[in-house]
Protein backbone atom coordinates (compact mmCIF):
# COMPACT_ATOMS: atom_id res chain seq x y z
CA UNK A 1 0.00 0.00 0.00
CA UNK A 2 0.97 3.90 -0.68
CA UNK A 3 -0.18 6.92 1.18
CA UNK A 4 -1.07 9.49 -1.53
CA UNK A 5 -2.05 13.33 -1.11
CA UNK A 6 -5.48 13.43 0.04
CA UNK A 7 -8.11 13.35 -2.73
CA UNK A 8 -11.56 14.84 -1.51
CA UNK A 9 -14.60 11.80 -2.36
CA UNK A 10 -17.77 11.89 -1.98
CA UNK A 11 -19.35 9.15 0.41
CA UNK A 12 -22.81 9.10 1.86
CA UNK A 13 -23.49 12.69 2.35
CA UNK A 14 -20.05 13.51 3.01
CA UNK A 15 -16.23 14.62 1.98
CA UNK A 16 -13.93 12.27 2.85
CA UNK A 17 -10.25 12.27 2.30
CA UNK A 18 -8.63 9.27 0.67
CA UNK A 19 -5.23 9.45 1.74
CA UNK A 20 -3.59 5.10 0.91
CA UNK A 21 -4.04 3.98 -2.20
CA UNK A 22 -3.72 -0.11 -2.60
CA UNK A 23 -3.41 -1.82 -6.06
CA UNK A 24 -3.04 -5.02 -7.42
CA UNK A 25 -2.52 -7.13 -10.58
CA UNK A 26 -4.88 -9.96 -11.84
CA UNK A 27 -6.08 -10.93 -14.83
CA UNK A 28 -2.48 -10.86 -16.18
CA UNK A 29 -2.42 -12.09 -19.74
CA UNK A 30 1.54 -12.89 -20.07
CA UNK A 31 3.12 -10.63 -23.12
CA UNK A 32 -0.17 -8.84 -23.79
CA UNK A 33 -1.94 -6.75 -20.90
CA UNK A 34 -2.77 -6.96 -16.81
CA UNK A 35 -6.23 -5.77 -15.17
CA UNK A 36 -5.20 -3.99 -11.74
CA UNK A 37 -7.92 -3.41 -9.31
CA UNK A 38 -7.44 -0.52 -6.79
CA UNK A 39 -8.86 0.80 -3.71
CA UNK A 40 -8.69 4.65 -1.93
CA UNK A 41 -8.73 4.09 1.57
CA UNK A 42 -9.70 6.44 4.49
CA UNK A 43 -7.34 5.55 7.59
CA UNK A 44 -9.26 5.07 11.03
CA UNK A 45 -7.79 6.12 14.00
CA UNK A 46 -6.15 2.33 14.92
CA UNK A 47 -4.95 -0.24 12.65
CA UNK A 48 -8.04 -2.08 11.39
CA UNK A 49 -9.77 1.17 10.44
CA UNK A 50 -9.51 1.40 6.78
CA UNK A 51 -12.94 2.83 5.05
CA UNK A 52 -12.84 1.77 1.47
CA UNK A 53 -14.10 5.75 -0.60
CA UNK A 54 -13.57 4.55 -3.95
CA UNK A 55 -12.35 1.02 -5.93
CA UNK A 56 -12.71 0.30 -9.58
CA UNK A 57 -10.10 -1.69 -12.49
CA UNK A 58 -7.81 -0.17 -14.48
CA UNK A 59 -6.59 -2.37 -17.56
CA UNK A 60 -2.47 -1.94 -18.59
CA UNK A 61 -1.90 -2.68 -21.90
CA UNK A 62 0.55 -1.78 -25.19
CA UNK A 63 3.32 0.64 -24.89
CA UNK A 64 2.37 0.75 -21.15
CA UNK A 65 2.23 -2.87 -20.33
CA UNK A 66 5.58 -3.37 -22.29
CA UNK A 67 7.47 -1.01 -20.05
CA UNK A 68 6.24 -2.67 -16.47
CA UNK A 69 9.39 -4.55 -15.29
CA UNK A 70 9.23 -3.51 -11.86
CA UNK A 71 6.38 -2.86 -9.63
CA UNK A 72 7.33 0.88 -8.63
CA UNK A 73 6.50 1.40 -12.54
CA UNK A 74 2.93 -0.44 -11.85
CA UNK A 75 2.55 1.72 -8.68
CA UNK A 76 3.05 4.52 -10.54
CA UNK A 77 1.16 3.91 -13.77
CA UNK A 78 -1.91 3.38 -11.47
CA UNK A 79 -1.57 6.54 -9.76
CA UNK A 80 -0.91 8.81 -13.03
CA UNK A 81 -4.41 6.62 -14.67
CA UNK A 82 -6.02 7.73 -11.24
CA UNK A 83 -4.70 11.48 -11.16
CA UNK A 84 -3.05 10.80 -7.57
CA UNK A 85 0.71 11.67 -6.00
CA UNK A 86 2.26 9.17 -3.99
CA UNK A 87 3.71 10.50 -0.89
CA UNK A 88 5.63 7.14 0.29
CA UNK A 89 4.96 3.62 1.35
CA UNK A 90 2.59 3.21 3.84
CA UNK A 91 3.44 2.00 7.13
CA UNK A 92 1.12 0.47 9.81
CA UNK A 93 0.89 1.75 13.38
CA UNK A 94 2.24 -0.02 16.13
CA UNK A 95 -0.20 -0.66 18.67
CA UNK A 96 1.60 -0.83 22.66
CA UNK A 97 0.44 -4.80 24.08
CA UNK A 98 -2.28 -4.28 26.67
CA UNK A 99 -1.00 -4.62 30.26
CA UNK A 100 -1.76 -7.84 31.40
CA UNK A 101 -1.03 -6.94 35.08
CA UNK A 102 1.01 -10.20 35.57
CA UNK A 103 5.07 -8.83 36.29
CA UNK A 104 7.22 -10.91 35.09
CA UNK A 105 9.52 -12.96 37.35
CA UNK A 106 12.87 -12.27 38.41
CA UNK A 107 15.66 -13.44 36.72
Amino acid sequence: MKTIEPVSIWDNGSVQQATILNTYASNVILGQSATFGYFLYLQGQDTMGFKILASGNLLMDGEAYKKWEVDSYAWDWVAQQLNLTITGDYISPVMDAPESGIESPAV
